[in-house]
């Protein structure tokens, strides 16, 4: 997980409870290009405030991230909270206050303790390493039950650049934004406007196609930076050779960690994607994906590998788009079990059933009403995810 002219490291503050990595800090040799996009969500976590505010000027230099603890809902002792320890990095490791970009992830409502993460900081500043960024995702779980690393290379301009992203997320994840942190490195050369485009691009076919339980956070934030050390001549714009070949690398990585995310969903036993095709416009594509993705009771029959079709027409028909129920065709992998809105046979259902015991599979249903196709990645609700959930605090 090597990215040239990067840092990174984690350490132990018990800010939750002692015993895992919990602070961790990823530092760029330069100042870099940086962009980011945050949770929609009206309620936002103080980081989220500070980090929006300090990427106007779209260069950064360090991310300090802690788990265990949102600080969000938190008031003005919050905010100052995330500016103490940005500004105690920026004295530890001379740089710019303003270049730091603070996140964090945990229980919501409760103070960050200073005193503790004060105590950890030198040790994290001074632990910092090329290849520290694995530690970096470990430090950043909370429900989560495996680190999200992913990483690629490619030519651009006649140099080898390097594109690597960590992320954390399982629960409350759903699009605009999700309870994720992902934080994208690379030594390309480019644009902070560039880079930022990029990144939304690839946020449209990525985290923005999943969803696990349709809740988003207080603290959603992919952010990415740029350091430049590839040394290639600079990508000024998107629709470029190199441009597009950031922006390809990029969607890569993204997708990567986005499907990881829905694989690690709270008690998750299975992953499928939601396939619309044939609706009468692209918005009807989403919605309908969408709309049975998130359908509690085809989640639910998917746990117990019940090719319940009747659920999916019932979420297809509350999904506000342009539907003939008489045309709709649904098929589980290649075993059709709707055609022309009726059951086929008993043996198509039985085969549906053996191909979700496996885990993984397709769900494709065709509206037959035009030429527009969309998708949405999720997993199925299971008794776990109600566990883990009603047990987060404790």
């Amino acid at each position: 997980m090597l990215v040239p002219g990067f840092r990174a490291a984690a350490v132990e503050a018990a800010i939750k409870k002692p015993g895992r990595l919990d602070l961790a800090l990823i530092v760029s040799e330069y100042p870099a290009a940086a962009a980011g996009v945050f949770t929609t969500n009206k309620v936002k976590a103080a980081p989220i405030l500070l980090c929006q505010k300090r990427l106007r000027r779209g260069r950064a230099q360090a991310i300090l991230v802690n788990s265990g603890n949102a600080n969000a809902c938190t008031g003005e002792a919050g905010l100052e909270a995330a500016v103490v320890t940005s500004r105690t990095i920026s004295r530890l490791l001379g740089l710019s206050e303003t270049l730091i970009l603070p996140a964090s992830t945990g229980v919501i409502g409760q103070p960050l303790p200073l005193d503790r993460m004060n105590s950890a900081l030198p040790s994290l500043a001074a632990g910092l390493r090329p290849d520290g960024l694995p530690e970096v995702a470990q430090a950043i779980m909370t429900t989560d039950t495996f680190p999200k690393t992913s990483r690629v290379q490619a030519q651009i301009n006649g140099s080898v650049v390097t594109i690597a992203g960590i992320a954390k997320g399982a629960g409350m994840i759903h699009p605009d934004m999700a309870t994720m942190l992902v934080f994208l490195l690379t030594d390309a050369v480019v644009a902070p406007n560039t880079l930022k485009a990029a990144l939304k691009q690839g946020l449209a076919t990525s985290f923005n196609r999943i969803t696990v339980d349709g809740d988003t956070s207080t603290n959603d934030c992919v952010l990415v930076l740029a350091n430049g050390i590839a040394g290639h001549s600079p990508i000024e714009q998107l629709q470029s050779p190199g441009g597009e070949i950031l922006s390809t690398s990029l969607q890569t990585v993204m997708a990567d960690l986005a499907a990881q995310v829905v694989r690690d969903g709270e008690g998750a036993a299975h992953v499928f994607k939601v396939i619309i095709e044939g609706a009468a416009s692209a918005a009807d594509a989403v919605k309908g994906a969408r709309t049975v993705a998130l359908s509690p009771l085809v989640k639910t029959a998917v746990a117990g590998n019940d090719a319940n079709w009747g659920r999916i027409m019932a979420a297809l028909g509350r999904a506000g788009i342009r539907l003939n129920p008489d045309r709709v065709d649904v098929f589980f992998g290649p075993h059709q079990v709707v055609r022309q809105g009726v059951a086929t046979d008993a043996a198509n259902e039985q085969a549906a059933h053996r191909l979700m015991a496996d885990g993984s599979f397709d769900l494709r249903i065709h509206l037959n009403l035009g030429a527009y196709t969309d998708y949405y990645l999720t997993c199925d609700l299971t008794a776990d995810y109600v566990h883990i959930n009603a047990d987060y605090r404790s």
